[in-house]
């Protein structure tokens, strides 16, 4: 599987010690936006693999965390190189619209 389950016992190594840059998915259950978002987001995934990290957290299990990246509304999508935030995507949205946001973020690093 190409996306990871974040948690504040693995945010050191799969976020500030990563060697490439990082999307983080914060979602929740209960959510239907984000239950819309997820084959968007595992799709997505595949074609970027090894060029950048997808990460999902859930708010519900991780509050701390969500507060941390200041997350008011979900889905929201958190990209992180450096251990700094990068770019941020809030929303649900296709598949074609997702990578040309992605790309963006990128595109400036």
């Amino acid at each position: 599987m190409t996306v990871k389950e974040l948690t504040l016992e693995n945010f050191e190594e799969e976020v500030i010690n990563s060697d490439v840059p990082i999307i983080i998915d914060f979602f929740a259950d209960w959510c239907g936006p984000c239950q819309m978002m997820k084959p968007v987001f595992q799709s997505v995934s595949e074609e970027y693999k090894g060029k950048l990290k997808f990460l999902k957290l859930d708010t519900q299990e991780e509050q701390g965390l969500a507060m941390k990246f200041g997350i008011q509304g979900i889905p929201a999508f958190v990209m992180v190189n450096n251990g700094k935030e990068v770019g941020r995507i809030v929303g649900y949205m296709n598949e074609d619209m997702f990578k040309e946001r992605i790309n963006n973020v990128l595109e400036r690093l």
